[in-house]
């Protein structure tokens, strides 16, 4: 009797052996473990953008100054005034190696980053301070933070205001007179900026065209005897251009005439007196004395500053628009350059050419360029665009700008059209994996009805494939929107003087230098003479162009959607 359960159990285990080799075999765990891959991707980009949020968008909140004494045993104390940055535990041992007077029976202590500002008086803005030795600390409300076009931040307090040299106001009423006259100094920089890129770059462009034309007509042999016509035109054109500007150089001496009328008296927390031009001043505030509501609107302009102004302090300071605009534009033309020639490929491959050895070899070579590194094709664009097509087009239609080149040196165009081989592939094998889902039955269908094969690919095919056309071509976008390495070699730049859209026919020029967020974040982390002012703007910049990838793919999956919706033979 006590034998018999021991078949069951047996039975049992076979069972349940079965059943689980039954879920296997049904996919069911593959469909876990790929759920499973997905959230883990999906929180740590959401982990990713926290990050960089976190440390970039609180640099441009106006933080409460410190008014303190910093007292080093056996020193005379020193007068701070100062933004806490941040705040760190560090050992003992490693601050009595740096030459710290420390006791060592305590194993840490805090180390503060301060933002002291002044770098024109003191060397440097930021320092590192020992917490302990911060002394009578307040947060006095008449503490004043001005951001200056050089020198970075100023950090005072604010003692007269004076217009044309003399004293007008002093105390309280110099701050109620500044913003006033902050405004007007806006006022005028931001004409000073429209005709100094605007009408001036145009003058100064129109007389570069008036050059070469000049150059082209000595070059087809044409001197100002058998061509007097060609040569009195050009030079009333030139006449017309030097006689505007000499009205725009007169208004400019104006203004900046009136922007050097105004100045402030500042008193540093150690007594030093420094007198600031409002031309110099781009931003003051006391945080000390400003609610949450008024902090919150300060935030908000100096953000809408940072998208939409030109850099200034070897790219500390500022805004990142040119970097914004030379990014979407390169990638905006990469796409036109791409789609085609990707689209065609793939047809050819699966509709047209004969599926053998050789379809496969080439087959494997598009798959293996996806893989190869980005550097090899910048080398690939600055030998083969930039030197090779570029120099050729030099010497066909821009003989007169030799031996300065128009199109044999980086530009957008190149950077576009590099970037565009370095995705092809991408865009190939996705259009390619759309187009064998098609049913053969529906082409047959439309044969059958009287189709041609060219009009059964337009009308049919291709809008059924093109949920994967576009997820391919979305991705490809989102790859070269965070590329870098190719475009150091074929157009980018630290800081560009001028657009590559303007208002200056043909209004588009190809052939000009431009910004790049990737290129923005490598040079303001990696090149920047302060490192402490650059690391906000590095992960604020990272955290901008992440969340365009983002919004890339978010977009691709929406628009592969809306297409399977609306061609839903695709799921048959």
């Amino acid at each position: 009797m006590a034998a018999t359960p021991a078949p069951q159990t047996l039975d049992l285990t076979a069972k349940d052996t079965q059943s689980v080799a039954s879920y296997v075999k049904s996919g069911q765990p593959y469909v876990w473990l790929t759920a499973a891959a997905i959230s883990v991707a999906f929180i740590i980009t959401v982990a990713l953008l926290c990050l960089t949020a976190a440390r970039g968008m609180p640099h441009f909140w106006p933080a409460d100054l410190l008014k303190a004494e910093y007292q080093e045993p056996g020193a005379e104390p020193v007068a701070l005034l100062a933004e806490l940055v941040s705040d760190e535990e560090v050992s003992t041992a490693r601050l009595i190696s740096a030459g710290l007077k420390l006791d060592d029976s305590k194993p840490f202590h805090t180390r503060d980053l301060v933002k002291v500002g002044n770098r024109d008086l003191y060397g440097a803005d930021f320092r590192y301070l020992l917490d302990e030795w911060i002394l009578n600390r307040s947060y006095p409300e008449d503490a004043v933070v001005l951001e200056r076009m050089e020198w970075g931040n100023f950090h005072g307090f604010l003692e007269a205001l004076k217009e044309n040299g003399s004293v007008v106001a002093s105390g309280e009423q110099a701050w109620t007179a500044y913003a006033e006259r902050q405004r007007r100094a806006d006022r005028l920089h931001h004409e000073l900026r429209e005709i100094e890129k605007g009408e001036i770059g145009s003058i100064n462009y129109g007389l570069e065209r008036v050059r070469l034309d000049t150059r082209r007509l000595e070059l087809a042999g044409k001197t100002r005897d058998n061509a007097a016509a060609d040569y009195q035109k050009l030079d009333a054109r030139k006449a017309e251009l030097d006689a505007g500007y000499e009205r725009l150089r007169t208004r400019l001496v104006e203004i900046k005439t009136e922007l050097a009328r105004d100045a402030l008296v500042l008193k540093s927390v150690d007594g030093q007196e420094l007198e600031i031009p409002l031309a110099k001043i781009a931003r003051g505030y006391r945080p000390n004395a400003m609610g949450l509501f008024a902090k919150l609107g300060l935030y908000f302009e100096k953000l809408w500053e940072f998208v939409s102004a030109e850099p200034r302090e070897a790219n500390t300071e500022g805004g990142i628009f040119p970097a914004i605009f030379g990014t979407v534009m390169m990638v905006l033309l990469m796409s036109v350059f791409v789609t085609p020639f990707g689209i065609l490929a793939a047809l050819y491959l699966r509709e047209y050419a004969k599926q053998g050895t050789v379809t496969q070899i080439i087959r494997i070579a598009v798959n293996n360029l996806a893989g190869v590194p980005s550097i090899v094709y910048g080398m690939f664009g600055l030998g083969f665009f930039v030197y090779f097509v570029g120099g050729s087009l030099d010497q066909l239609f821009y003989a007169e700008s030799l031996p300065s080149p128009t199109f044999g040196t980086p530009g957008i165009l190149w950077a576009s059209l590099t970037l565009a081989i370095l995705t092809l592939p991408v865009v190939i094998v996705a259009t390619e994996e759309g187009l064998a889902r098609i049913p053969r039955s529906l082409r047959e269908a439309s044969l059958a009805l009287g189709a041609t094969k060219a009009e059964t690919l337009w009308k049919v095919v291709l809008p059924m494939a093109s949920p994967a056309m576009m997820t391919g071509l979305i991705l490809a976008i989102a790859r070269a929107a965070g590329e870098v390495a190719p475009l150091m070699l074929v157009g980018v730049v630290k800081l560009a003087p001028s657009l590559p859209l303007d208002g200056n026919f043909p209004f588009v020029h190809l052939e000009r230098k431009f910004m790049h967020l990737g290129f923005h974040i490598y040079d303001v982390g990696f090149q920047s003479p302060n490192v402490e002012a650059a690391r906000p703007l590095v992960y604020a910049t990272s955290f901008l162009l992440v969340l365009v990838i983002v919004l890339l793919n978010v977009s691709a999956i929406r628009i592969r959607n809306r297409l399977r919706e609306k061609y839903k033979a695709l799921d048959g």
